[in-house]
């Protein structure tokens, strides 16, 4: 079973940048495909963003296209979001998932096996 462990969180004020990261244990972590989801208060689960076992395909939610990069470092089992022009409906626990049976990227939460506890990002306007 992987474990993940979110960090980089805070509040930050609009058009500003925050790098979050996700550290997994777990000899098999480059074999994975990782994603990023949040959830804002009252709202369901969204999808954020995707990156396959190699990093050579990610995948982006319509709302975070252009701004966010998705990015691994199979030598250090960690997977970060690099977050700019944060606007405050980016406001929301984010939280990093594994696919422990799949090698590339997908947008769907119920392809994921192990998540994290989630880290809160709260934009300010």
């Amino acid at each position: 079973q992987v474990q993940l462990v979110e960090s980089g969180g805070g509040l930050v004020q609009a058009g500003g940048s925050l790098r979050l990261s996700c550290a997994a244990s777990g000899r098999t972590f480059s074999t994975h495909a990782m994603g990023w989801f949040r959830q804002a208060p009252g709202k369901e689960r969204e999808f954020v963003a995707a990156i396959s076992w190699s990093g050579d395909i990610t995948d982006y939610g319509d709302s975070v296209y252009g701004r966010f990069t998705i990015s691994r470092d199979n030598t250090k089992n960690t997977v970060y979001l690099q977050m700019n022009s944060l606007k405050p409906e980016d406001t929301a626990v984010y939280y990093c998932a594994s696919n422990n049976r799949g090698r590339l990227p997908s947008r769907w939460a119920s392809q994921y096996d192990s998540w994290g506890q989630g880290t809160q990002v709260t934009v300010s306007s």
